[in-house]
């Protein structure tokens, strides 16, 4: 059985059996807040138990590298949508130690998708279209000063109100602690 068969299996049986009935929630996050964190496995249940978030709490954005890459890209896209329709009035970027976007080998990675059927030629045809396709792929050196980055992207956003709290924040991704780089109370 395929792993689409599988999850529509399931879900069959989730609706007939109104298992949704106790994730109803509104569109507004009952936190008013929005979090951007990193896609990594470990943060899928331990981020919203470590941090006393249920369904319909807050906005949950997830990328790679809890990063964002660009001012006008669809992390801020999500973010000004937050706070402008659904009422959220504070942000937390949170990273986490052991980012597998921390010093990723872009070189390896690359040759990865190379072995998996992407023509050398595209990697360069992307190159002489002026993207710096590694660096785009690198991620960051360190956690903490990605998550100072966000933050201050965030905060300095011609479209960000300026009454809107934005936090850094740092978890491990093995206990859940919380360690806080960026204060948006105190700033």
């Amino acid at each position: 059985m395929s792993k689409l068969q599988e999850i529509l299996e399931y879900n069959r049986a989730f609706v007939e059996n109104k298992e949704y009935d106790q994730y109803k929630t509104t569109k507004v996050p009952n936190k008013k807040m929005v979090v951007l964190s990193c896609m990594d496995t470990r943060l899928t249940e331990l981020l919203p138990k470590a941090m006393n978030f249920k369904n319909g709490d807050i906005k949950l954005i997830k990328n790679a590298g809890a990063t964002i890459m660009h001012p006008f890209g669809s992390i801020i896209r999500s973010i000004v949508v937050a706070v402008y329709e659904f009422e959220a009035d504070e942000v937390l970027v949170v990273g986490h130690h052991g980012c597998g976007m921390s010093n990723l080998n872009a070189d390896l990675t690359l040759e990865k998708a190379i072995q998996r059927g992407i023509s050398p030629e595209v990697i360069e045809t992307l190159t002489h279209a002026g993207i710096d396709i590694k660096k785009w792929l690198h991620g960051f050196n360190s956690v903490e000063e990605s998550v100072k980055e966000s933050v201050e992207l965030i905060k300095n956003h011609p479209l960000i109100a300026k009454d809107i709290k934005v936090h850094g924040l740092i978890m491990d991704p093995e206990t859940g602690k919380i360690e806080v780089v960026v204060n948006g109370y105190e700033v």
